[in-house]
């Protein structure tokens, strides 16, 4: 067993633990507002202030984070079926069950998966919460995917993914939190350099393209809450996948991605806010 691994297959340096990020629970924190949308308990006060002042103004936003985590879950699936069972979640957010790692070790128990955020309520929950499947491997880095050098190098990462073989990158709700002159362009190629051929991307990202003056109103007070976000058009959403081969049906709203249930074929462009897409570097 490698030095720092628990016998359920996670794995723990000491690093990931001993110097998280001090907490800040009186300031809204996006990962706590999508944990407040999706029904999770795991936020504060700060956080629950700001969703419901963006629910005010569009309520159809908790629907829209629902079908995005749904799509996650699709998204998975497919990608384990096509037999890669290397997964790189950036910017996991708190852990809501079914994880990344459920979701692909019920398809291949030996699936080995590495999350990574900068939210320290994260890191607690991954602690008790994330706990893999005995025959494969999880591991949580404290980082920020604005810094991919430092994730890409990590010892966690290195002792848990092998970058040789193929790797899926997952980027779901991330990078419209990621501003035009933070380079998320940029990032992407870094992130995608180092990996090899075969390996997939699953990517979701907010948009404004079917919203109206009320989908105004609720940005503006998203980012009143002290959450930059930094929505994107179809086509620049698309250029994060740029090079890459997007499995069918393409770029599309998250509930039209291979729906599997009522809710998202019936749900209305406007109340679906994020597109999501799959693709295969070769």
């Amino acid at each position: 067993m490698a030095e720092g691994s628990r016998s359920d297959g996670w794995m723990q340096v000491g690093a990931d633990w001993e110097s998280p990020s001090p907490m800040r629970t009186d300031i809204a924190h996006s990962a706590r507002i999508y944990d407040y949308f999706i029904g999770g308990k795991d936020n504060f006060p700060a956080d629950r202030e700001a969703a419901e002042q963006v629910l005010a103004l569009r309520p159809s936003l908790a629907l829209a984070a629902q079908a995005n985590r749904r799509f996650m879950c699709r998204a998975v699936d497919f990608v384990a079926s096509q037999g890669i069972r290397q997964f790189l979640d950036l910017g996991t957010g708190i852990p809501t069950s079914p994880n990344t790692h459920e979701v692909a070790q019920a398809a291949a128990p030996q699936s080995r998966v590495v999350y990574v955020d900068n939210d320290p309520m994260v890191l607690a929950h991954a602690r008790a919460l994330l706990v893999s499947a005995p025959q494969g491997r999880t591991a949580y880095i404290d980082a920020d995917i604005r810094e991919p050098a430092t994730i890409l190098g990590h010892p966690s990462l290195l002792k848990v993914l092998d970058l040789d073989q193929p790797v899926c990158l997952m980027l779901v709700a991330v990078l419209h939190f990621v501003g035009d002159e933070e380079d998320p362009y940029g990032l992407m190629s870094e992130l995608l350099a180092a990996c090899p051929s075969g390996s997939r991307l699953i990517l979701t990202h907010g948009t404004e393209d079917f919203s109206d003056e009320a989908g105004a109103e609720a940005l503006r007070a998203y980012r009143a809450s002290g959450v930059n976000l930094h929505l994107r058009t179809a086509a620049q959403v698309l250029r994060f996948f740029d090079g890459l081969e997007l499995a069918e049906p393409g770029l599309q709203l998250v509930n039209r991605w291979r729906p599997d249930n009522d809710l998202d074929r019936r749900a209305r462009p406007q109340d679906i806010t994020w597109y999501g897409a799959v693709a295969t570097k070769h």
